[in-house]
């Protein structure tokens, strides 16, 4: 089963349809439109029924559910069935020219909460273990991203280097590269890269993982360049248009999951997590009045 799964793992069917998007082909993103424009429909479709309201035939359907992880095409009614219990929240708050400071305020906030949740909807519970497992057995954790994703790696180093792990921060291609080639397979690669079609990214944790490196990313595309090399996929929901890269909202999700990822990893390893936040927080007690 593939790992964007939602069966038995938590993430929510209909958004994972809309990460892995655009990596669809044309006749899948027919399926996959009716499914999201009626997913109650469909959850009473047959597989012949579905097929025919795309305009396709009954083993694209088959290809679909496949590539987003089901068995066949009844396991996939039935995650989406369990979704639809609790519906994915849409936004719908444009900000107008004319809006006032409050609205605009209170719109964005609206916003962000439900970019939130649909981000929680969309955590895989099974590869956020694999990459705490992962996290708390490393040697050293190399933390990587380029642009606004640099500053997203540079929050999660920092708290990982008070809880007391041995992390490094590499944010420049040359140096990401060098680094690639020294890591070994004691040694974990953590990515962050939102559209997950970064070059430099790419290029380093393909050096990286010939060495027998655990590689994770946080991204918001399923299906991207930089997933067909990880171990664990950290999926957050953002939508960003060419224009808006570097969004806070992606920034906001993105630090959401960083924040349940390193809560549990400090829940697994609480004796040297709580020593090092205590010897870090003493050694800088002197710095503030």
């Amino acid at each position: 089963m593939s790992k964007f799964s939602k069966s038995q793992d938590g993430s929510n069917t209909l958004l994972v349809i809309a990460s892995i998007y655009k990596s669809l082909t044309k006749t899948e993103q027919k399926i996959a439109d009716i499914i999201t424009q009626d997913p109650e429909m469909v959850v009473y479709a047959t597989l012949t029924d579905l097929a025919e309201k795309a305009g396709v035939g009954d083993t694209s359907v088959l290809r679909l559910c496949r590539k987003l992880g089901f068995h066949g095409y009844q396991e996939f009614k039935l995650s989406l069935a369990q979704d639809l219990v609790n519906p994915v929240k849409s936004v719908h708050s444009e900000i107008e020219e004319g809006d006032n400071l409050s609205t605009i305020a209170n719109k964005i906030t609206a916003e962000n909460k439900i970019f939130l949740e649909n981000t929680l909807a969309l955590l895989n519970m099974k590869e956020l273990q694999k990459a705490i497992d992962a996290l708390a057995n490393a040697n050293k954790i190399y933390f990587i991203g380029v642009g606004s994703s640099a500053n997203t790696a540079a929050d999660a180093k920092y708290r990982f280097m008070r809880l007391g792990f041995n992390t490094e921060l590499v944010i420049d291609s040359h140096v990401m590269a060098m680094s690639a080639t020294l890591m070994t397979r004691d040694d974990v690669i953590f990515a962050v890269s939102t559209s997950g079609s970064t070059k430099d990214i790419v290029d380093a944790v393909r050096i990286a993982k010939q060495n027998g490196v655990f590689f994770i990313c946080l991204t918001s595309h399923a299906k991207s360049p930089i997933t067909q090399y990880s171990n664990s996929v950290l999926l957050s929901c953002s939508k960003e248009t060419p224009l808006q890269g570097g969004a806070f909202r992606s920034k906001i999700t993105q630090i959401h999951v960083l924040d349940i990822l390193t809560t549990a990893v400090a829940i697994q390893c609480k004796d040297k997590a709580l020593r090092a936040i205590e010897l870090t927080a003493k050694s800088i007690s002197d710095k503030m009045y």
